[in-house]
């Protein structure tokens, strides 16, 4: 066990001195047999691809570029690894910081396509397998913004914070002693 995998424990100040460190030790054991890669790849994955979906709606529906949208994906791409992935190593948040990353820059990709259709008088799903996989480069460069790698850094921070498991000191009583805390 290590700091890195204790900053994930939420002890009150109240928290019991006595605690044998070989106990938490097994405790961290059970956490990390309880985590999933696949998991946490699915449904980030999952997240990633609905809020750049939501992105390019709110995009194409309101005419500009909303920042924001990169930090909704972000925290959404976080909760869904958190959650599914029940993370403790490192490895979860960087999974959740690359898949916040591949959720903006779909949702770029994804108005990119809806204009592309649009002027082409071609439906969406038309228009993505029309474009060539060579030319999407130079069409996400025309639409970028520095500005971008703001909010782009917020949802990679969030993406990477929010994926790892908030162990409470409930769940590390019971992983400890095997009974349920305040029994």
């Amino acid at each position: 066990m290590n700091d890195e995998m204790l900053e994930h424990v939420e002890v009150p100040e109240e928290h019991d001195p006595e605690i044998d460190p070989a106990m938490i030790e097994v405790a961290f054991q059970k956490f990390e047999a309880e985590q999933s890669m696949v998991g946490g790849f699915l449904a980030g994955s999952a997240a990633a691809l609905a809020g750049a979906g939501v992105w390019a709606l709110v995009t194409v529906l309101t005419g500009y570029q909303i920042g924001f949208m990169a930090i909704g994906v972000g925290f959404l791409v976080g909760l869904a690894v958190q959650f599914a992935g029940k993370g403790i190593n490192k490895v979860f948040g960087v999974m959740g910081a690359a898949l916040a990353l591949l959720g903006c820059l779909l949702g770029n990709y994804f108005t990119i396509v809806h204009f592309v259709g649009e002027a082409e008088g071609l439906g969406f799903f038309d228009t993505l397998t029309r474009i060539s996989p060579a030319a999407i480069p130079e069409l996400m460069a025309i639409t970028f913004s520095p500005m971008d790698l703001v909010f782009y850094g917020i949802a990679v921070y969030e993406g990477f914070k929010l994926s790892f498991r908030k162990i409470t000191e409930d769940e590390l009583h019971e992983a400890i002693t095997g009974a349920p805390a305040g029994l």
